[in-house]
């Protein structure tokens, strides 16, 4: 991407796990858009791997934090560490999502367990509700919060099961944060649904290959999208061109959302 449309902005952007990852497909748009990019790993495990891509595809100087999104201790921790590079800003993604394995097999939702609900409903959902009052002090005016999404809030999707509720819930969490950040302060909230994509989150979903044939058969456009049209969208939506658009969940999926047959 050419147009500089981020150029002097800001970003924090939470869940880059690898080069697959949609967060990465985000990040690397904000980044050639002329953003600075402050970023997190998620404990020791994913340590190396990420600090080691980060550095590789946004610079050596490019800050990466550890962060676990279920803990307040460890976000308050995290924000301190983005001050240490800089008093203001302008965007953040969060792409974190997580239910336990047998949550997202082929098993009836009807059997969800009550620890599975609380864990994804808190990692994939409240996340955003808590990494946002946590920046909020620190975010300029007219400022955006992007979210990832999935047809699964809206839709029954087989097997998608507890994830499809943690993701309705984080898209409700955007209509009322957009309200209360966008009353104080200017900052709009919106999520991107995006369309199935090769991640290693989405290779946890039993059946979820077969989605990309479904797509390619009743898609307006016969496919799905890729991590740089995703990119383009979070550009646009970080970006002034969008400084009216807030609490909206923006569809990149080739238009399967439309469809009803």
């Amino acid at each position: 991407m050419s147009s500089k449309l981020l150029e002097g902005k800001v970003g924090v952007v939470v869940g880059v796990a690898n080069k697959r990852s949609i967060a990465f497909a985000i990040a690397k748009a904000w980044h050639e858009a002329g953003a600075k990019l402050i970023f997190n790993y998620q404990g020791e495990r994913l340590k190396d791997g990420v600090i080691k891509l980060i550095h590789e595809n946004f610079g050596e100087d490019a800050p990466v934090y550890d962060l676990d999104v279920s803990s307040d201790e460890s976000i308050n921790a995290f924000f301190e560490n983005v001050r240490k590079h800089t008093d203001k800003v302008d965007c953040m993604l969060h792409s974190v999502a997580f239910a336990p394995k047998e949550a997202l097999g082929g098993g009836s939702f009807l059997e969800t367990g009550r620890d599975a609900f609380k864990i994804s409903l808190d990692i994939s959902a409240y996340s955003l509700v808590a990494l946002s009052r946590a920046v909020e002090p620190m975010m300029s005016d007219n400022g955006s919060i992007l979210a990832m999404s999935y047809l699964g809030a809206e839709k029954v999707v087989p097997n998608y099961n507890l994830m499809g509720v943690s993701k309705a819930a984080l898209e409700a969490c955007t209509r009322y944060l957009a309200y209360d950040l966008g009353r104080s302060r200017g900052i709009r909230v919106n999520c991107i649904s995006a369309g199935p994509m090769q991640t290693l989150a989405a290779r946890g979903v039993s059946g979820f290959s077969t989605m990309f044939k479904v797509y390619e058969e009743h898609a307006p456009l016969g496919r799905s999208c890729t991590g740089e049209e995703l990119g383009a969208t979070g550009v646009f939506l970080a970006s002034d061109g969008a400084a009216a658009i807030t609490g909206q969940v923006i569809y990149v999926d080739g238009g399967y959302q439309i469809m009803g047959m």
